[in-house]
C-alpha cells in the first residue's frame, strides 16, 4: 500500500489537475479510491495469489490526454469527469469480455520489442506530462510551453521535486525497509515545509499552485462527491457516450496488457501460475466500482506487486490487506492531502516514468541481428508519443509480424532432398533385385519440406518443385516437418501437380500429420482444396515406404510388395546351408515346423516371445517396427531363404517389429530348445546360421542408417 498509494495520488491529480487547479485534491481522493477498490474486489475475483491492483501509468497516460482534448473543446470539467468515468466503466466491462471470452491467454504471444516500446513509451509519456508540473508551471501549460517560457518556472517547485527525485533514487541504497515513494513523498513535504519558514505565504492552502490543495468547496464530504458524480453521469447524452466506446476498448486493451504483463513476471519469480482470464475479470469488476464511485482506473502493478513478494506476500489476502490500508488511509489522511507539494507528486512519477523505459533494448541497435528489433521498439514509441498507446501497440504487432514473416521467407522449405534409389535397398532379397529396384525407383524423388508453407514461402516451394516436373514421373512430398499451410501454397501444389500431369507423372504426398499445431487437419484441407483427388494424379499416403510401395507397384507388374512366389526352398536348398554335412541337414529338418501364413496374416507380433527363429520357404515377409498407434517403420522385405525373428532369437527376449506375410506364405519355424539341442551335436551348422543371422540384422542396420543419413540430409 505504501508504494501504490503514493503513485495512486499522484495519477490522479495528474489527470484532474489540467481541468482545474481546483481539482488536484479531487483528483487525490480518486486515486486513493481507485486503488481502495481494486484493492478490495480485484484480489478476491482476480486469478493470481500476489498481484496488488492500484491505478497506474497507462490509465494516467490515456485519461489525462483525454481529459486534455475535451477541455480543449470547451467541455465543462465535471462533464468530462463523468465522461472519464463512463471510459473506466465500460473498459471494465470490456475486460470481463476479454477474461470471458478466452482472450488472456493471447499475452504470451504479444512481441517482447512491442511491451518494450509500449512501456518505454508509457515512461516517456508520463515525464513529458510531468515536467510543467515539476517545474511549477501553470496547469494549463504544456510540456513545449514550459520549456519555452522559463519566467514561469517555480524555483520552489524545482527545488522540492528536485529533493524527492534525489530521496527516491538515493535512500534505497541505505535501506530499503521503507518505500522509495514514501521517502520521496515526506521528503517532498519536509522540503516544502522548511521553505515555507523563509516564506509564509506557501503556508496557504487556498489557491497555492505548489500544492494540492483543499476540496473545492461544497466538496467537503464524499457522499457528495458521489452525488455530484452521479448526476454528472446523468447529464451525458449519447454523442459523449459514443464517444467513450473507442478510448475505452484502448484503455482496456492496455490495462489488460499491464496486468497480465506483471502477472507473467511474478510466475517467473515465484514459480506459480496464473488464471490470465480470471484475472481480467476480477481486474475489470475492480475497474467497474472504482469508476461507479469516482476513482480511477487501475491494473496489476508491478512495483507493489514486487514489493508484496519480497515481503512474504503469498496470498490474495496481501491484495485485499492492502486495498483495506487504502481505504483506511482514505478515512484518516483526507485532511493531509493540502499539503502534498505537486512538484513531489511530478517527481515521483517522473522516476516511475524514467524506470519504465527499457533501457537494456539500446543494446539491439548495435548487433546487426536485432537492429530491425531496434527500430520496433523506437516504432512504437514515436507512435505512442504523437499518436496514441493502442495505435503503438497496433503498429508494433503489424511490424513484428512483417518481421517474422520476413525471418520465414528466409528458411528453406526444403529439409532435404533424397533420390528414390538411396532408400529403397531394404525391399532388395537378390543382387539382381537391388539393380532392378534402383532402376525403377531411379524415377522418383523425395522432398522433406519442412515450417511454414504459406504466401511468405510460396515462390520458394514452387522455385524448388517446378524443375522437377519434367525430369522424374514421382515427385514425392513428406509433410511431416510441416507446421503451417495456407491457401496460396496449395495452390502453388496444384499448379505443380497440373505440370506434373502434362507430362504423365504422379504428386504424391506421404507422412501427412494428423493435425498442425494451428488445428488444421492437413489431409482434409488438401482434398478440400482441389489438390488431392481420387479422380487426378495426385496422391495421399500415411507413411513414405506406403508411397514407395505404391510406386513400385505401379512400375512394375512384378513389384515387391505384391509378388508371390510360386516355387519354395527345401532347408537344404537355402545358400546358408551350402556344404553341410547329409547328417546335420537331417537334423535340421527334423527340429524344423513347416508353417503354412495366410496373405495379411502375421508370423510374429512385437512384443510376443521369440521362442523360433523362422525362415522363409515361399512367399514374401515385410517386417517394420511399430513407432506410434497405427505408424510404424518398414524395416526390410524378406523372400525365400531369408531369416526373420532372428533379434529375439539370438537374446531369448521378445520380437521387437511385426513380421507380415504380403502374399500366401511358408516359413519354416525352428524352436530356440530344438536349436540348442542341434548345436551341441553339429557345431558347423549352428555356427552358420548363427553367422547367417548376424548378416542379416547387419544388412539391415547398414540400410537403416543409409535411410537415416539420406533422410537427415
Amino acid at each position: 500500500m505504501l508504494v501504490a498509494l503514493p503513485s495512486a495520488i499522484a495519477f490522479g491529480v495528474t489527470i484532474f489537475s489540467p481541468l482545474s487547479a481546483s481539482l488536484a485534491a479531487q483528483g487525490a481522493l480518486a486515486g486513493i479510491v481507485g486503488a481502495t477498490a481494486l484493492g478490495l474486489i480485484a484480489p478476491v475475483c482476480g486469478g493470481s495469489s500476489r498481484l496488488i491492483s492500484a491505478p497506474c501509468a497507462p490509465a494516467a497516460a490515456v485519461l489525462a490526454a483525454l481529459a486534455s482534448g475535451y477541455g480543449a473543446r470547451g467541455m465543462e470539467p465535471m462533464a468530462i469527469l463523468a465522461l472519464l468515468s463512463v471510459i473506466g466503466l465500460l473498459a471494465g466491462v470490456t475486460q470481463i469480455g476479454l477474461g470471458l471470452a478466452g482472450i488472456g491467454r493471447l499475452i504470451r504471444f504479444i512481441p517482447y520489442p512491442v511491451v518494450s516500446g509500449y512501456l518505454s513509451g508509457v515512461g516517456l509519456i508520463i515525464i513529458g506530462s510531468q515536467i510543467p508540473r515539476f517545474l511549477g508551471a501553470p496547469a494549463t501549460a504544456g510540456l513545449l510551453e514550459t520549456l519555452k517560457t522559463p519566467a514561469i518556472w517555480m524555483w520552489q517547485s524545482a527545488v522540492v521535486g528536485g529533493v524527492a527525485i534525489a530521496a527516491m533514487l538515493l535512500t534505497p541504497r541505505l535501506t530499503r525497509k521503507v518505500p522509495a515513494t514514501i521517502l520521496g513523498l515526506l521528503g517532498g513535504i519536509g522540503t516544502y515545509l522548511l521553505l515555507a519558514r523563509f516564506d509564509p505565504a506557501l503556508l496557504s492552502t487556498e489557491h497555492n499552485p505548489l500544492l494540492v490543495g483543499t476540496l473545492a468547496k461544497g466538496d467537503a464530504g464524499f457522499g457528495e462527491i458521489v452525488g455530484r458524480h452521479w448526476l454528472a453521469f446523468a447529464n451525458l447524452g449519447l454523442r459523449e457516450l459514443g464517444e467513450a466506446v473507442v478510448p475505452a476498448l484502448t484503455l482496456a486493451a492496455l490495462l489488460s496488457i499491464d496486468t497480465l504483463k506483471t502477472c507473467v513476471v511474478i510466475d517467473t519469480m515465484t514459480d506459480s501460475h496464473h488464471d490470465s482470464n480470471r484475472e481480467l475479470t476480477g481486474q475489470g469488476l475492480g475497474n467497474i466500482v472504482s469508476s461507479l464511485i469516482g476513482g480511477i482506473p487501475g491494473a496489476g502493478t508491478m512495483g507493489a506487486s514486487l514489493v508484496n513478494i519480497s515481503s512474504g506476500g503469498t496470498t490474495r489476502r496481501s491484495g485485499m490487506i492492502a486495498g483495506a490500508l487504502s481505504l483506511l488511509a482514505f478515512l484518516v489522511l483526507v485532511p493531509l492531502i493540502a499539503w502534498v507539494p505537486i512538484a513531489a507528486l511530478a517527481a515521483i512519477l517522473i522516476v516511475i516514468g524514467l524506470r519504465m523505459i527499457d533501457r537494456h533494448s539500446l543494446v539491439f541497435f548495435f548487433t546487426p541481428e536485432t537492429r530491425l528489433d531496434f527500430m520496433v521498439i523506437v516504432s512504437v514509441i514515436l507512435v505512442a508519443i504523437f499518436g496514441n498507446l493502442i495505435a503503438a501497440s497496433g503498429v508494433g504487432v503489424a511490424l513484428a509480424i512483417l518481421l517474422f514473416i520476413r525471418e520465414q521467407t528466409r528458411s528453406s522449405v526444403v529439409h532435404s532432398r533424397i533420390e528414390g534409389h538411396q532408400i529403397v535397398a531394404k525391399w532388395a532379397r537378390t543382387p539382381l533385385d537391388v539393380m532392378r529396384l534402383e532402376h525403377e525407383a531411379g524415377e522418383a524423388v523425395i522432398f522433406e519440406l519442412q515450417g511454414s508453407l504459406f504466401f511468405g514461402t510460396a515462390n520458394q516451394l514452387q522455385a524448388v518443385l517446378e524443375p522437377e516436373t519434367g525430369r522424374h514421373k514421382y515427385v514425392i512430398l513428406s509433410m511431416r516437418r510441416v507446421q503451417s499451410l495456407d491457401v496460396t501454397a496449395t495452390h502453388v501444389l496444384e499448379q505443380i501437380k497440373d505440370r506434373l500431369e502434362e507430362h504423365d507423372a504422379y504428386l504424391v504426398f506421404c507422412d501427412i500429420p494428423k493435425g498442425l499445431p494451428s488445428g488444421l487437419k492437413m489431409k482434409r484441407f488438401l482434398k478440400q482444396t482441389g489438390v488431392v483427388r481420387p479422380t487426378n494424379k495426385a496422391f495421399a499416403f500415411r507413411q513414405i515406404d506406403e508411397a514407395l510401395e505404391w510406386i513400385q507397384s505401379r512400375a512394375q507388374a512384378e513389384a515387391v510388395a505384391g509378388q508371390v512366389d510360386t516355387s519354395g526352398l527345401e532347408l537344404r536348398q537355402m545358400p546358408i546351408f551350402a556344404g553341410q554335412p547329409e547328417e546335420a541337414l537331417a537334423a535340421l529338418e527334423a527340429a524344423a515346423e513347416l508353417r503354412h501364413i495366410k496373405a495379411g496374416k502375421k508370423v510374429f507380433k512385437a512384443g510376443t516371445t521369440a521362442a523360433d527363429l523362422f525362415l522363409i520357404r515361399r512367399g514374401t515377409v515385410k517386417v517394420t517396427l511399430p513407432i506410434h498407434k497405427k505408424d510404424s517403420y518398414h524395416l526390410a522385405t524378406c523372400g525365400p531363404g531369408e531369416i526373420v525373428g532372428g533379434m529375439g532369437f539370438l537374446d531369448a527376449g521378445s520380437h521387437t517389429a511385426d513380421a507380415l506375410a504380403l502374399c500366401d506364405t511358408e516359413v519354416y519355424a525352428i524352436p530356440r530348445d530344438r536349436f540348442l539341442e542341434l548345436s551341441g551335436q553339429h557345431r558347423d551348422l549352428a555356427f552358420a546360421l548363427i553367422e547367417s543371422i548376424a548378416r542379416n540384422l547387419g544388412q539391415r542396420l547398414h540400410g537403416a542408417v543409409a535411410e537415416i543419413q539420406a533422410l537427415r540430409g
